[in-house]
């Protein structure tokens, strides 16, 4: 998964940040947002201690938010350049990053954004059939399968707040690693 050696120095940066008040699928990006710890990300529609998410609100609204924030990496915006044109907030994330492949991380680590801002990763992004109504044959793009022919989604990454901070464009990321054993991301 990781050489270990390099754990200790992987760093990446912020491009961009986004909010929405509203459940819409894209955000708008901001100068800068606000982190609040245990509640997500302040004035966003998904900000709160239980879940937001409507299809998860229906099934349960008690249900703790292991979604308060939603980070993408530039990297997947990049991938995709040659079938589709998007643009950091348009899949609805909170926080567009570079130069750390988010997938690859391990369940729980925890991320250090600019000056005093704390995420813990709870899990996978699972795209809904919502992203095919912003653009048509994107669901599929974001779906893959590995050589053992296991789902990969690659729509990006959720968290929680462990420590409240502002974020803004060009903010440093630090990431720090679980103990070991490390565990796989799951959807959440």
């Amino acid at each position: 998964m990781f050489d270990e050696k390099k754990e200790s120095s992987i760093l990446g940066t912020v491009i961009a940040v986004s909010i929405s008040k509203k459940h819409t699928f894209s955000k708008e990006n901001q100068e800068i947002i606000r982190l609040v710890k245990g509640l997500g990300v302040e004035g966003d529609a998904h900000f709160g201690s239980t879940v937001k998410h409507r299809s998860r609100v229906a099934q349960n609204p008690n249900q703790p938010n292991l979604r308060q924030v939603h980070l993408i990496h530039n990297e997947l915006f990049e991938e995709l350049e040659d079938r589709f044109k998007i643009k950091p907030g348009q899949m609805g994330e909170n926080i567009t990053t570079v130069g750390i492949n988010l997938l690859e991380l391990p369940t729980n680590t925890i991320l250090s954004i600019g000056e005093s801002a704390i995420i813990k990763v709870t899990g996978l992004r699972n795209p809904c059939a919502q992203i095919d109504n912003f653009k048509p044959g994107l669901l599929k793009a974001v779906l893959d399968k590995d050589s053992d022919g296991n789902l990969i989604r690659k729509a990006g990454i959720m968290g929680v707040i462990l420590q409240s901070g502002e974020v803004k464009p060009g903010d440093t990321i630090r990431v720090e690693f679980p103990q070991r054993p490390f565990k796989k991301l799951e959807r959440v």
